[in-house]
């Protein structure tokens, strides 16, 4: 945990992933690989789903992707701080063959204030009744973001597992209309006492460029901020409109992460 809190925005989802499991493997949902420098321990990269660096150096970049190498790909997607991802993608490309997409450059945004803008006030944490209501945005938001659908070999178990234990936890946010239309959504997918992050946001197509976003984010800021003080994303960064968003919620950028996308 030490080591996941010198950099607390940065390695936020590892940090609780350590916390929420205690390291227990059932819990963690993967594995943490150590790396030691004159007997501490210096760096580890977390290998489930995601395959991601915490703060690696060049020497224990080289050491995660020999141990990567020989254990072949399991994950898919590595994702991390830019430079490190970078040197960690170069030493394994020649063996992983090629990826889906490669995201070079993520901007990593904060802020650890209110909001400069109004939340909107009809956004507001889902109830545990509301899955299916929001699933279908949720579908979509992560359609359209990774490029694949969420819907794999077991019909959508995971995911809507996923989903609903966001939910139970007060973790998920959304306008929902009295239609049912889910005008804005948004989940805080890692929190830890240092910071928390921001994940899934998303407004229909129909609905972009009328400040549901923006108002929608300062509302989610609010409530990540009775977590953690400081509430972080990262995001694409060819993704204008979305930086320009977060921007004017206040969020500005701290750092750059990168994924590769399999």
């Amino acid at each position: 945990m030490a080591l996941c809190d010198r950099d607390p925005i940065a390695n936020v989802f590892v940090g609780s992933r350590v916390r929420a499991s205690s390291l227990d493997p059932s819990r963690l949902g993967g594995q943490l690989w150590g790396y030691p420098d004159g007997g501490e321990l210096s760096a580890v990269c977390y290998s489930g789903a995601n395959l991601v660096p915490v703060e690696a150096g060049p020497g224990a970049v080289e050491a995660f992707a020999a141990k990567a190498r020989m254990q072949g790909r399991r994950c898919s997607s590595i994702v991390g701080p830019a430079a490190a991802v970078a040197q960690l993608w170069s030493l394994l490309a020649p063996s992983w063959g090629a990826p889906r997409d490669v995201r070079s450059a993520q901007p990593v945004m904060a802020i650890s204030g209110p909001s400069p803008v109004a939340p909107d006030p009809l956004v507001r944490a889902v109830r545990p009744s509301e899955l299916d209501v929001v699933l279908p945005s949720c579908i979509a938001m992560f359609t359209e973001e990774v490029g694949v659908s969420p819907i794999g070999a077991d019909g959508g178990a995971a995911y809507r597992a996923r989903m609903a234990d966001l939910i139970a936890a007060g973790r998920s946010f959304a306008r929902i209309e009295p239609d049912g239309r889910v005008l804005f959504k948004a989940e805080i997918g890692a929190v830890t006492p240092l910071a928390c992050q921001v994940q899934g946001v998303w407004v229909p197509p129909e609905a972009r460029s009328r400040g549901h976003a923006i108002r929608g984010m300062a509302a989610v800021v609010g409530a990540g901020l009775t977590l953690s003080p400081v509430v972080s994303l990262y995001v694409n960064d060819y993704n204008l409109p979305a930086r320009a968003a977060y921007r004017h919620a206040g969020f500005a950028d701290v750092g750059a992460f990168m994924s590769v996308l399999f």
